[in-house]
C-alpha cells in the first residue's frame, strides 16, 4: 500500500467549478430546428467529473446515435486537471470528434476541437434555462441552427 492510502490528509478529488457549470445541462432535451431533430440526455457519471451525452438524433435524413464523455483532462502523473472542458464523441457512423466547451453566463459555446476553432456552435440559454438556441457554424460557410428544450 503507497503512503498516500495510509496518509490520514488524503483527500479525495473534487470537480472544479469550471466543470460544474455544466449542471444546467443535465436532463433530457429535445432537440429542433430546420435540419435537425430528436433528443439528447446530459447526465454525470458517478463522482461528478464527468458528464455524458447520449445523442439520439435525425439530420438531413440520417439517424445519428452517439455518445459523448465531456470533463476536464487529467493526464497520467499529473494531480491538476487542464483549465479547458474537453470532450470526445463518438457515433453509429465511425465519427470520433474532440470538442471544448465553454459557458460564458448564459451562452454556450462548443468548439470543435480547441477554443478559437473556426467551427463551433454559440448558443443563448433562456432566462429560465430550460432551453438553449444557437447555431454551429462551419469553416468555408455552412452549419445548422438549433434549439434544445428542457423535458425531463
Amino acid at each position: 500500500m503507497s503512503d498516500a492510502m495510509n496518509n490520514e490528509t488524503y483527500q479525495m478529488p473534487v470537480p472544479s467549478l469550471t466543470l460544474k457549470k455544466l449542471d444546467r445541462l443535465v436532463g433530457t432535451w429535445k432537440v429542433s430546428g430546420p435540419d435537425i431533430s430528436g433528443q439528447v440526455i446530459y447526465s454525470w457519471m458517478e463522482g461528478g467529473f464527468f458528464l455524458i451525452q447520449h445523442v439520439d438524433l435525425e439530420q438531413y435524413g440520417q439517424k445519428i446515435k452517439g455518445i459523448e464523455i465531456i470533463g476536464q483532462d487529467r493526464e497520467f502523473g499529473v494531480e491538476s486537471p487542464s483549465e479547458d472542458i474537453k470532450s470526445r464523441y463518438f457515433d453509429n457512423m465511425g465519427n470520433t470528434f474532440n470538442y471544448t466547451y465553454e459557458i460564458l453566463e448564459d451562452t454556450l459555446i462548443i468548439w470543435g476541437g480547441e477554443k478559437g476553432s473556426p467551427a463551433y456552435y454559440k448558443g443563448q440559454f433562456s432566462q429560465d434555462g430550460n432551453s438553449n438556441s444557437g447555431a454551429w457554424v462551419y469553416p468555408g460557410g455552412g452549419g445548422y441552427e438549433s434549439t434544445m428544450t428542457k423535458i425531463k
